[in-house]
């Protein structure tokens, strides 16, 4: 959590910030040390010195706490989408910029750490990727009930809101594994750099044309 968006807030806050960071920390960093499932919730908050009662005030389950810092990326893109103001664009550039917007607000300092040590333990570890499943199913339709109301939809169901979601998830998951399992460090801009370009390509993965050639053994 950095020091700026601490220092504006009042004590409890700063206190509720700082024990939720310090219990996404010492997960992530017990879970790669002995596994997700080799590490239990009482040890965790153990080490972070508070109740499963706290725990469970901040997060729903281990999965939950492990995938925080990229739940937190998703939480800041809900909330900018709810304050959107028109601007004659395409929605899925609509979606691009929030998506952007979200990410630059994420921390500059451990954020990107957080997220690789979160990725590669998901990689890993089933339940954790049926934990993302469930998660990005809520985010997508909680986004669609907010661009319906932007848009002033009357149709309960309207099939280019959700492609055009399902568009940008998908870019972003590209980004992501990209950005995941590269070589040497990573950060936040290199993530937005590789989402910019996973953005790019959607035109041209939709027009692409492919031959079916024989080839003579």
């Amino acid at each position: 959590m950095s020091t700026e968006i601490l220092s504006g807030l009042p004590l409890r806050e700063r206190k509720k910030l700082r024990t939720r960071q310090a219990l996404i920390d010492t997960a992530l960093e017990q879970f790669t040390e002995r596994g997700f499932d080799g590490t239990t919730l009482d040890e965790l908050c153990t080490a972070v010195e508070v109740s499963k009662r706290t725990f469970f005030r901040y997060f729903d389950s281990k999965e939950d706490v492990a995938m925080a810092p990229t739940q937190d990326l998703w939480a800041a893109f809900l909330d900018d989408l709810q304050t959107w103001q028109p601007t004659g664009g395409t929605l899925l550039e609509l979606l691009r910029d929030t998506l952007l917007t979200a990410l630059d607000q994420m921390p500059t300092e451990g954020w990107a750490d957080r997220v690789l040590l979160s990725r590669r333990l998901a990689a890993v570890t089933p339940s954790m990727n049926a934990h993302g499943l469930q998660f990005c199913d809520r985010t997508t339709r909680t986004a669609i009930t907010l661009l319906r109301g932007c848009f002033g939809l009357a149709e309960p169901y309207d099939l280019r809101l959700r492609l055009a979601l399902d568009m940008m998830i998908s870019a972003f998951h590209c980004a992501l594994e990209e950005w995941t399992f590269q070589p040497g460090p990573a950060s936040r801009d290199d993530l937005s750099a590789r989402l910019r370009d996973a953005f790019a390509a959607i035109p041209g993965s939709v027009t692409m044309t492919l031959s079916r050639t024989s080839r003579l053994s």
